[in-house]
């Protein structure tokens, strides 16, 4: 069972279940508790060498037994999602935990050059149950539908569910727009039915490599 206590400290209660978090967030437990790091943060030796190859240095760990644990990372705002069988995808920075049910991956999201440290390939999220996702400030979820497609700066995105088709367009940027220069020299565009979470906050990207 997740639930937030405040905004930015996570609570999983277990009872002898597993939860799979971010390696380093555990902050606090009680009752018994055993502690795992898992490779790669994917499944199996494709989530090892995709992440290898992008360079990401996301490293999970697996957290079974009885009790109360509690996670946090750098007083990111917590986000909760619950999944029926669907797939979430989102920017490995900004994963906190997951059932350990779900089942977690890596996806080839195109070429769009990099957020820092992001690289060509977005974790997934997969099944039933619910996932944990940090934002830098409360995050906002943003509805996108046949009729309105949605375009979003790569250093607020957070993730992104439901059936979206996902495009980078490069060229004119909101920051070179107004003349403050330095900004992305791509979008991410959003087209089908779906939401999007996007932070308050951008990240530091990198122009011009798309």
């Amino acid at each position: 069972m997740f639930r937030l206590q405040g905004s930015k400290v996570l609570a999983v209660d277990m009872t002898g279940d597993a939860v799979k978090a971010k390696n380093g967030s555990m902050v606090a437990y009680d009752g018994e508790m055993a502690f795992k790091k898992l490779s790669g943060g994917g499944e199996g030796i494709r989530g090892m060498v995709t992440r290898r190859i992008t360079g990401e240095q996301m490293t999970v760990m697996e957290v079974k037994g009885h009790g109360t644990c509690w996670f946090a990372d750098r007083a990111s705002e917590i986000n909760l999602v619950g999944l029926q069988g669907d797939k979430l995808y989102v920017e490995s920075s900004n994963f906190l935990a997951a059932d350990a049910g779900l089942r977690t991956g890596t996806s080839f999201t195109g070429t769009r050059g990099a957020s820092q440290g992001n690289g060509l390939f977005t974790t997934t999220i997969e099944g039933h149950g619910q996932a944990a996702i940090m934002s830098d400030g409360p995050a906002v979820v943003l509805r996108v539908s046949a009729q309105y497609p949605l375009t979003v700066d790569p250093g607020a995105y957070v993730a992104h569910q439901g059936n979206l088709r996902q495009s980078f367009q490069s060229g004119v940027t909101f920051r070179t727009l107004f003349g403050e220069g330095g900004g992305e020299a791509f979008q991410i565009r959003f087209e089908g039915d779906g939401l999007v979470y996007v932070q308050p906050s951008e990240r530091n990207t990198i122009a011009g490599d798309v």
